[in-house]
Parts: C-alpha cells; sequence; structure tokens
C-alpha cells in the first residue's frame, strides 16, 4: 500500500475569481497524519496584460502569475504544485455529463459520449458537431477513433461494439457475442482488427470490417474495467500459437494486450499466442491501465493508487504512487510522463526527475472520467458536462 502524498489543492474557478478586485479563493495543503493546513490568495488587482496579481496568507507563497497559471508552494512543508486553468471549457456538446472523450491522430476532430443517450464527433477548433452517431441503445461506455481518423470504434451498455464513420455518422459493422456491459476497447494496429472486454469476463479480438470475433483472448470469472495493447517486440516471451491464427488476424504479432481486473488482477496476455505472460495482484480493483513504454504499464486502482510494472519483472511494481484516496479514472501517455484523472475531480500530470506535479483544475470535485492528449493539449470530460480543453506548458 502506497503511503499518500503531501498534496496542494486550490479552489477550482481560482483564474476567476482572482480577475476580480478583493477576489480570495482557498489554498489548502494536506498532509498525511497531520491537520491540513488551509490558506488562501487574494487578488490585489489586475495588471496591464491582465494577469492578477496575487498575495498569499503566511503558509503560503505564490510565486510567478500567469492568466491561466500559477505556481503554489508551502515552505513549511517543503512542497510546491503549478496549477493550470483550462485554455477552453465548453458544455454545449451534451446535455448531462460527458463519460467518455478521445481525440483523432490528426487532432481535428473529437468523439464523446454522454449519459444523455447521445454519441457524438466534433471539431476541435470550435467544437462543431461533424456527425451524430446513433445506433447503441443504451450509454456508450468507451469510444476511440482508428488510426485513420475517419472511423470511430465504440461499446457500451448494450454489450454491443460498433465501427462508425466520421463523416456521415453511419454504422459501419456491428459485433455481438460479449454477454454484459462492454467496459473497453482498444484498436490492433491499422484497426482492421480490435479488442472488447466486458464485465462477463472476456476479451475478444474481432475483424473489424466483418463484425466477426477471431478468438477470445482471455475469458475469466472477473469484468475487465480496461485494456491496453502495445508493441513490446522481444521485450518478454510472448510464446507460439497452439494453432494456426486465422487470417483474419492481422497485426497481433509482438503485441501483448494488458487486462485491468475488478478482482484487482493486472494481467498481460499474449495477444498472438493467447498465451499469459504475466499476472500482478494489486491492492484493489483496477479501474484503468497503458503503456507509457515498451515494457512500462501504468495501472489505476479504486483505492487510489497508481502502480507502475515493467513487464519484464512483473512480481512487485518498480513504483506506487497515492495522489489521492479516490478512484483512479483514466491514465493517458503524455510527452515523457502521463496524465492521471481521479473521482474527486484532479487531474495530475508528473514532471519527470521530480517529485512536483502540474494541477489541472476546473472541475469542482466533480469526476474527471477520460482524459486524451494530443501534442500540447490535454482534453478531459467531466460529471459536469464540460469538456475543459487544456494547453500545457514545457514541463522542464
Amino acid at each position: 500500500m502506497a503511503a499518500a502524498a503531501t498534496m496542494l489543492s486550490i479552489q477550482g474557478d481560482w483564474d476567476q475569481v482572482l480577475r476580480e478586485a478583493e477576489g480570495e479563493v482557498w489554498v489548502s495543503c494536506k498532509i498525511p497524519g497531520k491537520p491540513t493546513i488551509r490558506g488562501s490568495l487574494t487578488s490585489k488587482g489586475i495588471s496591464s496584460d491582465e494577469v492578477p496579481e496575487v498575495t498569499a496568507s503566511e503558509e503560503f507563497v505564490v510565486q510567478e502569475v500567469t492568466k491561466n497559471r500559477i505556481p503554489v508552494s508551502c515552505p513549511g512543508e517543503n512542497i510546491s504544485c503549478t496549477f493550470l486553468s483550462p485554455y477552453a471549457s465548453f458544455s454545449h456538446i451534451h446535455e448531462k455529463n460527458v463519460s467518455y472523450l478521445d481525440i483523432s491522430s490528426g487532432g481535428d476532430l473529437g468523439v464523446s459520449s454522454s449519459t444523455d443517450q447521445t454519441f457524438k464527433v466534433w471539431e476541435t477548433h470550435n467544437t462543431e458537431v461533424k456527425s451524430v452517431l446513433e445506433g447503441h441503445t443504451r450509454d456508450v461506455f468507451s469510444c476511440k477513433f482508428f488510426p485513420s481518423g475517419q472511423e470511430v470504434l465504440s461499446g457500451g451498455l448494450d454489450s454491443l461494439v460498433k465501427v462508425w464513420s466520421v463523416n456521415d455518422g453511419s454504422c459501419l459493422a456491428t459485433m455481438k457475442g460479449h454477454r454484459g456491459s462492454i467496459l473497453d476497447i482498444a484498436v490492433v494496429a491499422d484497426g482492421q482488427n480490435v479488442i472488447s472486454s466486458g464485465q462477463d469476463g472476456t476479451a475478444r479480438l474481432w475483424d473489424s470490417a466483418q463484425g466477426a470475433c477471431i478468438a477470445v483472448v482471455d475469458d475469466s470469472y472477473s469484468p475487465i474495467n480496461a485494456i491496453a495493447v502495445a508493441e513490446v517486440g522481444n521485450a518478454v516471451n510472448l510464446g507460439s500459437p497452439k494453432e494456426t491464427p486465422s487470417n483474419r488476424e492481422v497485426g497481433t504479432e509482438g503485441k501483448l494486450v494488458v487486462l485491468a481486473r475488478e478482482d484487482k488482477s493486472l494481467e498481460g496476455v499474449s495477444l498472438h499466442s493467447r498465451q499469459s505472460v504475466f499476472d500482478f495482484e494489486g491492492s484493489d480493483a483496477f479501474n484503468c491501465c497503458t503503456f507509457i513504454s515498451s515494457v512500462g504499464v501504468l495501472a489505476g486502482g479504486l483505492d487510489g493508487n497508481i502502480i507502475h510494472v515493467d513487464i519484464r519483472n512483473p512480481k512487485s511494481a518498480v513504483e506506487t504512487v497515492s495522489w489521492s484516496e479516490t478512484p483512479v479514472l483514466s491514465l493517458v501517455p503524455f510527452r515523457d510522463t502521463y496524465v492521471a484523472s481521479y473521482g474527486n475531480g484532479t487531474c495530475y500530470i508528473p514532471l519527470k526527475g521530480s517529485e512536483q506535479v502540474l494541477q489541472l483544475t476546473g472541475p469542482n470535485r466533480q469526476p474527471v472520467f477520460q482524459v486524451a492528449a494530443w501534442k500540447k493539449l490535454v482534453y478531459t470530460c467531466c460529471r459536469d458536462g464540460f469538456i475543459r480543453k487544456y494547453e500545457i506548458p514545457d514541463l522542464g
């Protein structure tokens, strides 16, 4: 079990409040096993370039402030954090909470789903809806672009996996076979094959054009909450198939699929041979997982822990971090680090080679369900119905 880290927090709408004369926001430093240090930041005016001039209560120090970035430290606890507000926020795409989103490989399109029963593709530069994807009978839990950016893969509560045309919103294929909700999906290579995982404890490999199941990659009793697939080459022994693979199986060689399960297990399975490569037991149910390198896997748990596993030596975690006691909901690689979102509305980007983090602000203690990244931009979707767009500075 990881020890909880000392963390700084700030009022979610600090960037708006501090633009007002004498505007005041709360700030706090939570220290495990000690009373929380509470203080405030106050605006003393706005400079000619519209940057607030901020002073801090005695326990805290504010460094150079910009329009959407404010570095705060608590010298007594030797901790500092930079808070970053959204570059843009928009709530008109969906009417209720936004449960999932993804950004195309070219960065020009977004796709998102909501509990208002809508599922849409939109343009990132102006958020205009390009197409509405209609065909799932219940909530869509996961949606991802194919590498081409011309098709979208989805799965949801109706137990169906679907492929969609971005241009006209038509459904190109429907895959049936799961006996419960689809919890996650992944595209293999160029998308001729895709993977889905479900409440029924299975992970399935599909021919995305024909909508046919090629193989059940894994079948266990525990729901598979998340999957991640990556090329690992010769880093580990992936084994050989016991039977000749179907000619519909494309691009599975050299790939490992990681399964994050409800039963606290994180398993790596060879996508081509279907053989188990490693099995790691965590401290609680795993909600999400991602590759951060060809040999490094991150997995986020219900207990707030993020574990880093090296697939070459998976018996023990390389590192376990805990910035929150609320569930980790999303993990996404970003530059040479990653973005993590939590059930309490916080999003952290750890600075490589440092104990400091960049914290994305905006949600007011509302869960951030999913994060997507493209170049310098990070997008988040939240239970408050907002999709937020952040422009991340150089993480020096």
